[in-house]
């Protein structure tokens, strides 16, 4: 295709203001700049965080303005930069064709087909990342300007347009997004030492011995910088032995907020622990050490940072620092043995989960499917149910309406952002559990948790946010290698005309799994999987145990000529 064949204009979902959504049947389609590509969107899937954009438009962290990473006359230059209270095109999770590209592009070429990483993690705004589908503008279009300036990863060298091959469908691509983000709080490694040049805090009550610090740090070297709170001139000295620049203080409250990669706590105390959270930086871990002691009451802790801010939480009932350390799982993947819940499971991202676990080859799995929605957790069984089968995982499917569930768990998948039920996962915990934290409960957001249980379990939060290369590589290999089908996830279909309908069915959860919307296909609404039969019987029988795949989307594509544009 070359330039001056390409339409003037193009079918667009754009978002112009707080719940405002609206289909722009004329959008501009802008041809490319010098550092530019234009990629024509093949699929691009709904997701629930396009909720949180759409609900809360300039104010949302990725929507401001950049505000390093690039130049401003170089965010200038791009038609597709859209920061503030400028309309946006939402959709992140995409597959994309290139079809045209400006003469100074280097590293893509026309005829590419792609899947998108959407988090331009070196391109920042004052408080998250620039995104594709955020402040620049996403796949819910037919037609997309990047510039080659934003989507080149400027530390490795590698591209945020990964190439695919012709043999999957544009569906199954365009699911890679949301499933390496699940991929991604498996495999994201845990730090299990004291950060490396970072900065560390100490904090002992009086009677308690300063212990195992030495053997906590990383191997990599010392902290940069060492600040303690002690009551006893021996504490003191014991953190001193570290040899690393040292500075005492008076107390905790003096200290600056979000200022330590590593807080090491040698006491009980409730009020110390609460003030200490609000001193831990992003990425920080805390350690408490109890010392043989308890502190006997709920604490209130930061957990919506541990999915926003990635805080993790440690400790021992013990004296030893380093047997917190020791204790943390290398990564957050489920192990051989685990009696895994999954919470809120019946939703696209819950199913993703179920069958992500089914799916990871791990022996003498428990899996329990936890929902309130009993036709969620039928269609999940359907797809879920098969797979489990054939590879030997126990799965059951629980309503906690209907009845409780009586025995604990090594491993929680959280879906629902509810601290309450975080602190709940606490209290079903068994010994070494690890809780995935991957609901972005609010930042701001604390919770009471039982840290006595907590810590005497060894348990062990994890979250994280988005994805990276790194994971969609993962799925993509494991999807040619046979050991997932992305499509398992999908429950409807859609053109342009029911993009803004599906927005709506993720919103009221009307639909248990993935939507995807085909945006050449201007004038096709948004059908379920189990109505397609309705509309278009020869895609229906194309379906596979009444799964979306290659063939089915061949024939929509096919049979929806009326409102194909080439």
């Amino acid at each position: 295709m070359t330039i001056a064949s390409l339409p003037k204009t193009q079918y667009a979902v754009q978002l112009i203001g707080p719940s405002q959504l609206r289909l722009n049947t004329a959008k501009e389609v802008v041809a490319p700049g010098p550092h530019q590509v234009l990629a024509k969107i093949e699929a691009v899937g709904l997701c629930f965080s396009d909720l949180k954009l759409l609900k809360q438009f300039s104010e949302h962290a990725r929507k401001s303005e950049v505000v390093s990473g690039l130049a401003k006359e170089i965010l200038a230059e791009i038609p597709s930069y859209v920061p503030g209270d400028k309309p946006g095109v939402p959709g992140h999770e995409a597959v994309c064709r290139i079809v045209a590209v400006g003469e100074k592009v280097k590293h893509y070429k026309v005829g590419e087909r792609c899947v998108v990483q959407t988090d331009y993690r070196t391109v920042l705004t004052a408080a998250s990342n620039a995104a594709f589908g955020y402040n620049f503008e996403g796949g819910l279009q037919e037609y997309v300007i990047l510039d080659e300036r934003v989507i080149m990863d400027p530390l490795s060298g590698e591209r945020f347009l990964i190439p695919v091959g012709e043999e999957l469908g544009a569906s199954s691509v365009a699911l890679v997004e949301p499933w390496a983000c699940v991929e991604d709080s498996y495999v994201t490694p845990e730090r299990n030492a004291i950060k490396a040049n970072g900065r560390l805090l100490v904090v002992a009550d009086a009677g308690h011995e300063v212990k195992g610090l030495g053997r906590s740090l990383s191997a990599e070297g010392l902290p940069a910088g060492v600040t303690c709170v002690c009551a006893e001139a021996s504490q003191c000295e014991a953190v001193r032995a570290l040899r690393a620049a040292t500075a005492c203080a008076a107390e905790i409250a003096v200290l600056p907020n979000e200022g330590f990669d590593d807080i090491v706590y040698f006491g009980a105390e409730k009020a110390a622990i609460e003030l200490l959270n609000d001193k831990l930086a992003a990425h920080g871990l805390m350690n408490v050490v109890l010392g043989g002691k308890k502190i006997g009451e709920p604490v209130s802790v930061g957990v919506g940072r541990i999915h926003y801010g990635m805080t993790r939480w440690t400790g021992t009932p013990g004296e030893d620092a380093a047997q917190s350390y020791g204790a943390i799982p290398k990564d957050g993947e489920a192990r051989d043995g685990d009696s895994i819940l999954v919470i809120g499971a019946g939703g696209p991202m819950g199913q993703m989960h179920v069958l992500r676990d089914v799916c990871a080859g791990k022996r003498n799995v428990t899996i329990t499917a936890s929902d309130i929605d009993e036709a969620r957790l039928k269609s999940l069984f359907q797809k879920a149910e098969p797979l489990a089968k054939a590879n030997g995982v126990r799965l059951r499917m629980h309503n906690p309406k209907a009845r409780a569930l009586s025995e604990k768990c090594t491993y929680f998948a959280l879906m629902a952002p509810l601290g309450a039920l975080l602190a709940q996962c606490v209290e079903e915990s068994a010994p070494g559990a690890i809780i995935n934290v991957f609901a972005g409960i609010p930042a701001p957001t604390r919770q009471d948790l039982n840290l006595d249980l907590y810590i005497a379990n060894r348990c062990y939060m994890i979250g994280t946010s988005g994805s990276t290369i790194r994971d969609m590589r993962i799925v993509l290999r494991k999807i040619a290698e046979g050991r997932l089908d992305t499509d398992a996830s999908v429950d409807a279909i859609s053109g342009m005309a029911g993009a803004i309908e599906g927005i709506g069915a993720v919103a009221n959860r009307t639909l248990a799994g993935k939507i995807i919307v085909y945006p050449m296909l201007h004038d096709l609404g948004l059908i379920p999987l189990e109505r397609l039969d309705e509309r278009f019987p020869s895609v229906a029988a194309k379906l596979k145990n009444g799964q979306w795949n290659r063939d089915a989307e061949a024939e929509l594509l096919r049979v929806g000529s009326g409102s194909y544009r080439a």
